[in-house]
């Protein structure tokens, strides 16, 4: 049985007011190795007033080529389109995967069209209504969830022990703390995110998924990089979260915008 998440209804929502829509995962970030990654895709919609001032509810759309608890392979795609107020929430509180959509170049959008470009043009050019030190902390213990399972701290077992079999160790959770904490890093001191990764890292998150690199040299770049990020928090010159009066003042804006246009 689908859940309301999986439901026609929410399907329906989500295809008639998408504003975002775009790659996510390896592809966003310019690290896939061919014949190995699925496809990642999240974006956002403004949900009908029903939704938010009636009965009805929603907050996202989800779609995977796999059903669900089944691993994603090769050529499948995970989709989710959140609700624009769901999708605020997640981003005010720092959310890393949430806030790849600020930073996303339109390659990376899906289905770009007149309607799309200019809500996802708006949408990305209020990135500093979300960016504040709770970015900081969320990239922080992102990094650190990824450590850990690397380690083994987190699970009784890998979802990938084939990674474990040819290279020691997961490389891909090692991939995936490495580059949550180069880009909190690059967002603390620059305010953006650099989509897909620039040199030399690119070049270097590739290989090290593919075990060029020994367990301990992940290790070593992951404390790094962790302790970058805690002192770069202490001394950054941003707020310590987003303004909600002034977030909610924008999504008052843009919902009552985009009602009087459909």
């Amino acid at each position: 049985m689908k859940n309301k998440h999986e439901s026609d209804r929410a399907r329906e929502i989500a295809e008639n007011n998408t504003i975002l829509r775009v790659q996510v995962g390896s592809g966003l970030h310019g690290v896939t190795i061919p014949g190995t990654d699925d496809r990642d895709e999240m974006g956002v919609c403004i949900e009908p007033s029903e939704c938010v001032i009636g009965l009805e509810s929603f907050e996202q759309y989800q779609y995977r080529t796999q059903p669900e608890g089944a691993r994603s392979g090769p050529g499948d795609l995970d989709l989710v389109i959140y609700s624009l107020r769901k999708w605020a929430r997640l981003a005010a509180q720092g959310n890393p995967t949430v806030l790849l959509l600020l930073f996303a170049p339109t390659s990376a959008w899906v289905d770009l069209d007149d309607r799309t470009y200019r809500h996802g043009y708006a949408l990305q050019a209020r990135k500093n209504l979300f960016i504040s030190k709770a970015c900081g902390r969320r990239f922080m213990g992102y990094l650190q969830a990824q450590k850990e399972q690397m380690l083994g701290l987190r699970a009784k077992q890998t979802n990938r022990p084939e990674l474990i079999d040819l290279y020691g160790y997961d490389t891909k959770f090692a991939y995936h703390a490495i580059r949550l904490g180069l880009q909190g890093v690059e967002l603390l001191t620059t305010g953006n995110i650099t989509l897909p990764m620039p040199e030399p890292y690119r070049s270097t998150l590739i290989d090290l998924r593919q075990g060029a690199y020994r367990k301990q040299y992940a290790l070593d770049w992951i404390d790094e990089l962790a302790a970058q990020l805690a002192e770069l928090n202490q001394k950054v010159d941003l707020p310590d979260k987003a303004d909600m009066m002034t977030l909610n003042k924008w999504l008052i804006e843009v919902y009552t915008s985009w009602w009087k246009e459909k």
